[in-house]
């Protein structure tokens, strides 16, 4: 299982340009389908003298699509989608604005044209890590404190939020390969309580 994902942390842009026609590449993070839609809709009103606006994304392993938006079957959506999944990239949106420049470019000709104007859009993009976490509240007496901040310690807990009083509490991330043994450890603290929240 793995413990973090690439992305985008700020989009990029790219242009590609054969025989009059114009293809604007732009690249967005979306976390999910309704963020999809939304960028979707921006685009088409910034550009809404495009012909075509095709796209792709990637939300997680299961979750992706390709769209021609009236080009020839394949020959837009997928060449998109090729470009996302070649920089290992999820939670990611680019979409393709092509302005017709009167001449034909065929099926070939499209497909490098989609795909250029991606490649170019990623390129110019910002790319992150982003940690894969499951989120716990944990409850405990002030007693037991340092108990507590070994284990959290151990399993390199990415402390959110955190109060000290009688009663302390704690919003925390642990790896998602490492919530099931930290929730066996957490269960051997005695008076340590904790909710998972992801769920």
């Amino acid at each position: 299982m793995k413990d973090s994902f690439y992305t985008i942390s700020k989009g990029g842009e790219g242009l590609y340009k054969e025989k009059g026609s114009k293809f604007i590449g732009l690249a967005f993070r979306v976390r999910d389908e309704d963020e999809v839609k939304e960028r979707l809709e921006e685009v088409k009103k910034q550009y809404y003298d495009g012909r075509h606006h095709c796209y792709a994304y990637i939300l997680s392993k299961d979750k992706f699509r390709a769209n021609d938006d009236g080009e020839p079957n394949h020959s837009a959506g997928d060449p998109i989608l090729g470009q996302i999944k070649s920089k290992n990239l999820t939670q990611v949106l680019v979409v393709v604005v092509r302005y017709f420049g009167g001449t034909k470019l065929g099926v070939p000709g499209l497909i490098n044209a989609y795909k250029t104007a991606a490649f170019e859009a990623l390129e110019s993009s910002n790319l992150t890590e982003v940690t894969i976490e499951e989120l716990f509240d944990i409850n405990y007496g002030y007693e037991i404190t340092n108990e507590v901040m070994r284990l959290l310690n151990e399993f390199e807990a990415d402390i959110k939020t955190q109060e000290f009083t009688e009663e302390c509490s704690a919003n925390i991330g642990i790896k998602q390969s490492l919530k099931d043994r930290f929730e066996e450890e957490a269960l051997k603290i005695d008076g340590l309580k904790f909710d998972y929240l992801n769920s």
